[in-house]
């Protein structure tokens, strides 16, 4: 009778196991710097070429760019229909490296694009209230409520935030001579 015990619990624990090394062996999908045909690193004619050709999104050509008075930066700014309410794409040096997709919160919801994330990335790097990311080397993919999805290029994004670090450095300096002069 214990003989018996013993053998199907065992065979539980066993089992249950199994279970567990799966789980743990899952591998998941690296993070994507794409959607759909638009993708980090493509040039601004690209970038409009596969908007226009996609009816997800009312691209309307040029009215849709902006230049800004940045270092060689641009914004195209698009609608989208049905799932993609809105859709920005900022350029720098003439390559896209932030797509940022604001979705129709009356056709999809926070929690199954989240679980959708989750299943093909794996647990995200951060978890707050307002933001999930994920972040590999070279990209990062934040979940933003209430429903923003960003894909980004993080080499150049550092690239920005410590330019502007020395700008607001430099400015420092500059103010504490202008200040010093009376």
């Amino acid at each position: 009778m214990i003989q018996r015990y013993f053998c199907v619990w065992s065979f539980i624990i066993i089992f249950c196991a199994g279970f567990v090394l799966q789980a743990q062996e899952q591998e998941y999908a690296p993070l994507s710097r794409s959607f759909r045909n638009l993708s980090l690193g493509i040039g601004l004619d690209e970038l409009k070429a596969a908007l226009q050709q996609d009816e997800l999104f009312l691209f309307r050509g040029d009215r849709d760019v902006s230049l800004l008075p940045f270092r060689d930066e641009s914004l195209v700014e698009t609608t989208g229909t049905s799932f993609v309410r809105r859709a920005l794409f900022q350029l720098r040096d003439g390559q896209v490296f932030i797509m940022s997709f604001t979705l129709n919160t009356q056709l999809i919801d926070h929690y199954s694009v989240f679980t959708s994330l989750v299943q093909k990335y794996g647990e995200p790097a951060e978890l707050d209230p307002k933001q999930t990311i994920w972040e590999s080397e070279g990209t990062r993919i934040a979940l933003e409520r209430p429903l923003t999805i960003k894909y980004i290029d993080t080499q150049i994004f550092n690239e920005i935030r410590n330019e502007s670090q020395t700008d607001e450095s430099d400015f420092l300096q500059l103010r504490e001579g202008f200040l010093n002069e009376f």
